[in-house]
């Protein structure tokens, strides 16, 4: 990645939005981390982590790309299913550019082959990334891609590991000339508009599903309710873990709050790392029964609640 210009608005500048669509766990907040160089979105191997739309901001040649990290569309069956779907729609048809991924590995089957008909009635540039390509036989990967490039007109189809960055390089100098001339959005610095307190909440979401995985459900939320600067340079963090019912509460607690503890310990440490600065994080476990029915938290995920 080449280094930032200083000039944000000189002739040859240019900037835009490009969205990351595609199924659940396809990879794409993998890929815009390793795209902006930093953790802004949130991974985890639990489908669905991300939620709301996560922009990251790569500065490439003589352009700002942000990229729109949607949620992973596929057959809502619950409100906050059907938000999810909303936004992730909604950031493609917003987007300059739209960036397909598939999982090589699964191919067009499912919520990606309905994600291709779907796309179908966008009326933006779209891009196709094949993406996991280390992990199915090269005769494979263009059978897949004829039929992708059949069911639409991509602009360009690009075969890529966001795991380990292979290819990446190649979309941004695609990116970089297809957006549209212009001033940057954002400060040359900028590496995304999600606030802090938002950040150190999914961050705290992240370690929560990593730890638990299959034992917690899906339905748990995670909110920043107190942020302190301390004269010492360090932060003091308070944040509630939301769950739906008693006996999740005990398994986010685990054995003499052991579980928690660990959360909230690998949470803190990349909290530092992040903030470069010293991190006392406390975590509260609380019972919501009807979280994922109201409207409040959902404006606090950052998405329109569904009627």
């Amino acid at each position: 990645m080449t280094e930032a210009p200083e000039n944000k608005a000189g002739p040859d500048t240019r900037s835009g939005f490009v969205a990351l669509i595609g199924a659940p766990n396809a990879g794409k907040s993998t890929l815009l981390n390793h795209l902006v160089g930093a953790k802004v979105s949130i991974v985890s191997h639990k489908v669905q982590t991300t939620r709301a739309l996560v922009r990251g901001i790569v500065i490439h040649d003589q352009a700002q790309i942000v990229f729109v990290d949607t949620p992973g569309i596929f057959k809502p069956r619950r409100r906050l299913d059907r938000a999810m779907v909303t936004s992730a729609w909604g950031g493609a048809h917003d987007a300059d550019v739209i960036c397909f991924l598939i999982d090589a590995e699964r191919g067009l089957v499912g919520d990606a082959e309905n994600i291709l008909d779907g796309l179908k009635e966008v009326s933006r540039p779209k891009v196709l990334l094949i993406n996991k390509i280390d992990r199915v036989k090269p005769e494979a990967l263009l059978e897949l891609t004829a039929k992708a490039n059949e069911a639409v007109d991509f602009e360009r189809t690009f075969m890529i590991s966001a795991l380990k960055g292979s290819g990446c390089g190649d979309v941004l100098d695609y990116l970089a000339e297809a957006l549209p001339e212009g001033p940057w959005y954002y400060p040359q610095d900028q590496i995304s508009d999600l606030p802090m307190r938002q950040l150190a909440a999914e961050i705290t979401r992240e370690k929560l599903y990593l730890r638990l995985h299959q034992e917690l459900p899906y339905a748990s939320h995670v909110e920043t309710e107190k942020w302190e600067e301390r004269k010492d340079g360090s932060v003091r963090i308070e944040q509630v873990v939301y769950v739906q019912r008693d006996s999740q509460k005990k398994i986010v607690l685990g054995k003499g709050g052991e579980t928690i503890k660990n959360i909230s310990r690998t949470a803190r440490k990349e909290l530092a790392e992040i903030l470069e600065q010293p991190v006392h994080l406390f975590l509260f476990v609380k019972v919501r029964d009807n979280w994922g029915d109201d409207p409040e938290r959902y404006r606090e995920i950052g998405l329109d609640f569904p009627s």
